[in-house]
């Protein structure tokens, strides 16, 4: 994002020799099928690390993401040095009567309903929901 607009995304599925288990596959959609003939990890992480460059990073419990996301940089070799700001903290703080401080309620409650398009739990729904909400949050 500059000046408030998306200028730019980046998305990827990765093969992993881990297979899904049904039970995750039933919440993101993603399928073993799926990750068949996809990028190895190996060649996907720099690439993120590339788009990613010395930006801010905004994410929604950014704990869980982060934490994947260094283990594989460390895993790697790759540096992992940018600014982190968490919609989920920083919205238990400004927002302390919403009912649950899921994305998808934080969205609600922010910007409107949820596009029936979005495909809930993957991340670049997930991001481009992020960045509606921090545009909001940044406003007030």
């Amino acid at each position: 994002m500059e000046s408030n607009q998306i200028v730019s995304e980046y998305q990827s599925l990765i093969h992993v020799d881990v297979p899904i288990p049904r039970h995750v596959s039933r919440i993101h959609g993603i399928t073993n099928d799926m990750l068949a003939g996809q990028p190895e990890p190996e060649k996907v992480f720099p690439e993120v690390k590339n788009f990613m460059a010395d930006s801010v990073l905004i994410a929604h419990n950014a704990k869980f993401d982060i934490g994947f996301l260094r283990s594989e940089f460390n895993r790697l070799k790759l540096s992992f040095t940018n600014q982190i700001f968490c919609t989920l903290e920083i919205s238990r703080r400004r927002y302390p009567r919403l009912s649950n401080y899921k994305l998808e309620t934080l969205y609600r409650h922010l910007v409107g309903p949820v596009p029936a398009d979005a495909q809930r739990h993957r991340a670049l729904a997930d991001a481009r929901m992020v960045a509606a909400v921090w545009m909001v949050m940044g406003r007030k």
